[in-house]
């Protein structure tokens, strides 16, 4: 694909993927990140929670319930854990999202 065929964010992940294996790697990994919080979100906000109100059952600051939704920090195994306890989330691992 060239780089002025780029329309939509699937053109631009082709193009990624054909010409930067690694930051490919990145983007699957970004996208895999995305989709787990963005089942978080989905449902605290199904539970009619707030951040705050997750972050008091969770026991970790309001500010970081936030940093963890908007992506910018990753958080620990164990506060993934808290949190999808919290909203009866069970997390499972497949063959295929478990990379060497």
């Amino acid at each position: 694909m060239k780089k002025e065929n780029i329309v939509t964010w699937e053109d631009y992940q082709t193009y990624v993927q054909e010409t930067d294996p690694a930051a490919a790697g990145d983007m699957e990994e970004m996208d895999a990140a995305s989709s787990i919080i963005s089942a978080l979100i989905a449902k605290r906000n199904a539970l009619g929670l707030s951040q705050r109100d997750l972050a008091q059952i969770c026991d970790i600051p309001q500010s970081s319930v936030a940093r963890i939704e908007s992506l910018k920090t990753t958080p620990r195994l164990d506060t993934l854990l808290k949190i999808s306890q919290a909203l009866h989330l069970r997390l499972t691992l497949t063959p295929a999202t478990i990379t060497a």
